[in-house]
Order: structure tokens, then sequence, then C-alpha cells
């Protein structure tokens, strides 16, 4: 199984919004055409595809768990979140494994990712308010959006994505 470390610096609230000007060291992860900013002090590991077992009666976005070092945990497609349609695996496709506080209490699961792109910075000088219009994505998932290599990146707030 192809394995990526992840380690970043705690204190960071998920879901928090930005508190001033700063720069977020963020993972960035595709979804269709879409790229997401997954902040790193949330990221564990990023791994290759691992079967599934399919959860009878469990949320949409919710599939699945899966096996990660002798660890269960619950397989997220954000996808189905974002309601955007479901697509085969690649051999880009990759399971980011990320700690969410939930309700208080520390959630680890893993993301399906249609790609990871780079460990990088986003700036939140140059933050953009969710547009209520030719959005197809539900504003209270989003923290806020912001410019990477010219193009629009979506910092997702996990915590409400996943509660």
């Amino acid at each position: 199984m192809n394995q990526v470390q992840m380690q970043g610096p705690q204190g960071a609230h998920a879901g928090a919004p930005p508190v001033a000007e700063t720069d977020l060291q963020v993972l960035m992860v595709g979804l269709g055409n879409e790229i997401f900013a997954v902040e790193t002090d949330m990221v564990r590991e990023i791994i290759d595809p691992v079967p599934v077992t399919r959860v009878a009666g469990a949320r949409a976005f919710l599939p699945a768990l899966i096996n990660v070092r002798g660890n269960v945990i619950p397989l997220a497609d954000l996808r189905i979140r974002f309601g955007m349609p479901r697509t085969e695996q690649t051999a880009d496709t990759r399971i980011v494994v990320v700690e969410v506080e939930i309700d208080g209490d520390p959630v680890t699961l893993g993301l399906l990712a249609d790609k990871v792109y780079e460990v990088t910075e986003v700036s939140t000088r140059h933050t953009q308010q969710t547009p209520r219009l030719g959005s197809h994505w539900r504003p209270e998932f989003i923290r806020f959006i912001t410019k990477w290599s010219d193009e629009f990146v979506i910092v997702p707030d996990m915590s409400r994505i996943l509660g």
C-alpha cells in the first residue's frame, strides 16, 4: 500500500473561520473538476484505495467502512455530499485519512478523492464568499473560496460536511 504520512501543526480548529490574514497549509484534493483545500492539521495520511465493506442503511455520503492498519473507519464520499455524480475509481484515486472534530469528539475517517495534488499554502487574504447563485455547493459546507495557481479552490468546513 502506497502511503504518505502527514503531520501538521495542531491548533487550528476545523470549521472555524479565518480570524486574520494568514497562510494555511493545505492538501489540494480533486473531486471531478473541483479542487478542494483540506487543512493539513486534520490530515493523517494518504493511502491507495482499499477494499470497502458496505453498510446497510448508512447515510449516502458515508456508505462504507474501511480497514486502515487494523482500525475500522468510515469512508466518506464527498461527491455525494456536494451533489456531484459518482464516478469509477481510477489510477489517481486515493483515500485521505483525516481526523475531524464532530460534536466535540475527534473522529477519524477516510475521504475518497479522485486525485491528490500537493501540500501547499493558500492565503486568506484573497478569500471570496460562496456565491449564492451558480453554485451547486451548500454555502454552509464552505469556509471560504480562495485562489491557488490562478484557479479558485474551495476550503471546506469538514465538521459541518461530516456532522
